[in-house]
């Protein structure tokens, strides 16, 4: 078997493990749903037809927008991550990282908390704050770059580029993350719990207009991303390599970036700032699949989410008494101990 079948193999399998875990997720947990009742409710609510009262209003309204924003959400941030880290050939470049989370996050507290807004306000302030943070964060990476690095050979500039890329994320992440932290100081109890939710990312406000708009997004920043992908390749034997071979690289690199900030905005104004999904995805695909693969990214991305949400939502309260917890909680307990990890085995490979 050649190595591209043994990798499509696997990436099928991934795919394979979502659907089986978007199963899981609808049908058990806290109420449980055979697989003819999920039909009949499914043709009823398609066809008018006669419903299972509140089975119907569960499967429908609850369980089932719920695992598909999942999906959705997962795939946007794995996208996302796997982008910035291919594109920037650094681990550590993620939205959660250098900064976009922390952009969408000061926007929607600040939305909650000065203006009083709730629901779709709140999204498309997250929206705004995470593409306008992006822009500054690519702004200040492309303005600080002198010409001195035009010595380091093939890759060295675009290694400089992303490096610069990543500190002035992780600068202006810092500065942010004051900003929420003084909002919610200055913000009475009940909007600060409401901004506080907000932060922590949760599929709890889950309905079929945010799974709308979210798969109309998709539908436009996923096709954008399969045109892009040839080029990223490029970009992978350095910038220098890239041109020769025709690659405008600043244009092809800004594009890049605007559709990997687009699709973590839109992830990030659905549910919040799900933490570290977009970080763990990619790193997880390259070592299942042996190299980096978008589509391995977008896969294991919504099984995080699917599996963490299943567990926040039907295990946890069975072990904390009932308190639902929200998935990126859940997401951030597996993310930091992976970053720790990394950090360790970087060090270890430099030394």
């Amino acid at each position: 078997m050649s190595a591209a079948s043994h990798r499509l193999k696997r990436t099928g399998l991934l795919g394979a493990g979502v659907v089986i875990l978007f199963a899981v997720t609808v049908l058990l947990g806290s109420y449980t749903v055979t697989i003819p009742d999920f039909f009949r409710i499914l043709m009823a609510h398609l066809t008018d037809g006669e419903k299972i009262p509140g089975a119907s209003f569960i499967v429908m309204e609850n369980k089932l927008p719920r695992a598909v924003l999942g999906i959705l959400i997962g795939v946007a941030f794995g996208l996302s991550g796997g982008l910035f880290q291919t594109m920037l050939r650094n681990p550590l470049a993620s939205p959660d990282v250098i900064g976009i989370s922390y952009g969408a996050s000061a926007a929607a507290v600040l939305a909650i908390v000065v203006f009083g807004a709730s629901g779709a306000a709140v999204s498309a302030a997250a929206l705004a704050g995470a593409i306008g943070v992006a822009l500054l964060i690519y702004a200040i990476s492309r303005g600080s770059g002198g010409r001195g690095s035009g010595g380091q050979g093939s890759g060295g500039r675009g290694n400089a580029a992303s490096n610069r890329l990543i500190l002035a994320g992780v600068g202006i992440a810092a500065v942010l993350g004051a900003v929420v932290n003084f909002l919610m100081t200055r913000a009475d109890i009940r909007t600060a719990s409401e901004a506080l939710i907000w932060l922590n990312g949760s599929l709890n406000s889950a309905n079929w207009e945010r799974v709308g708009i979210l798969l109309a997004s998709l539908a436009v920043l996923v096709p954008a991303l399969a045109i892009l992908a040839r080029p990223l390749r490029m970009l992978e034997l350095g910038d220098d390599a890239a041109a020769g071979l025709g690659i405008r690289v600043n244009a092809v690199r800004f594009g890049l970036v605007i559709t990997a900030v687009a699709l973590a905005a839109v992830a990030t104004a659905a549910a919040g700032p799900v933490a570290f999904v977009a970080f763990l995805a990619g790193p997880i695909a390259r070592r299942f699949l042996g190299r980096p693969s978008l589509p391995a990214s977008s896969f294991i991305g919504a099984l995080i989410v699917l599996a963490a949400d299943y567990f926040a939502y039907n295990v946890a309260p069975l072990v904390l008494g009932g308190t639902v917890l929200p998935v990126g909680v859940i997401t951030g307990a597996l993310g930091a101990p992976f970053l720790l990890w990394l950090l360790v085995t970087s060090n270890r490979k430099e030394a």
